[in-house]
């Protein structure tokens, strides 16, 4: 399966529809979205995608309530607090936006996760511990690096690589 991984998308519009059409055109069954939408607005974008969308609240994520009303307004995406647990293809996922770093720490290091993918940092980076692979996607709305970032996770191979748009 392949499953795209973004974060930190902060409002910016036409990077979200960029990577929607990239996340489309890869054929993607799914995608996880590490956090800090901000805006209740950008949650209509999503509405594009092929695929579902699961996604966590990050630091930045003011009103709460009000992402989680348009998240149910979207047929195929949906949203969950800080963090989740997903199984796919008996491999666990641990999604969460990062900026709660005892916990990041916590999941990365306790070797039962396959895939553990946050944001925050706005920092790309795919490395392994023990058996985890540690994916941040960086920055989709590119304000801090000037490179908007995501990534492609594939699960038979248990490989990921980032794409700049």
């Amino acid at each position: 399966m392949l499953i795209g991984a973004v974060s930190d998308s902060h409002d910016n519009l036409p990077l979200i529809e960029q990577a929607i059409q990239t996340l489309n055109t890869q054929k993607v069954a799914l995608v996880l979205h590490a956090g800090d939408y901000i805006s209740p607005f950008t949650i209509a974008k999503f509405k594009m995608l092929n695929c579902p969308l699961i996604g966590v609240f990050g630091n930045n994520d003011g009103d709460h309530e009000l992402l989680k009303k348009r998240f149910s307004e979207t047929e195929n995406c949906t949203i969950h607090n800080r963090f989740i647990q997903i199984t796919i293809e008996n491999l666990q996922i641990g999604l969460l936006h990062g900026d709660e770093t005892n916990l990041l720490n916590t999941l990365i290091s306790c070797s039962h996760f396959d895939f553990v993918i946050h944001g925050h940092t706005h920092q790309q980076s795919i490395t392994h511990k023990n058996k985890t692979l540690i994916i941040n996607p960086g920055e989709l709305c590119g304000y801090l690096t000037g490179i908007p970032t995501m990534a492609l996770i594939d699960t038979a191979k248990k490989e990921a690589s980032i794409i700049e748009l």
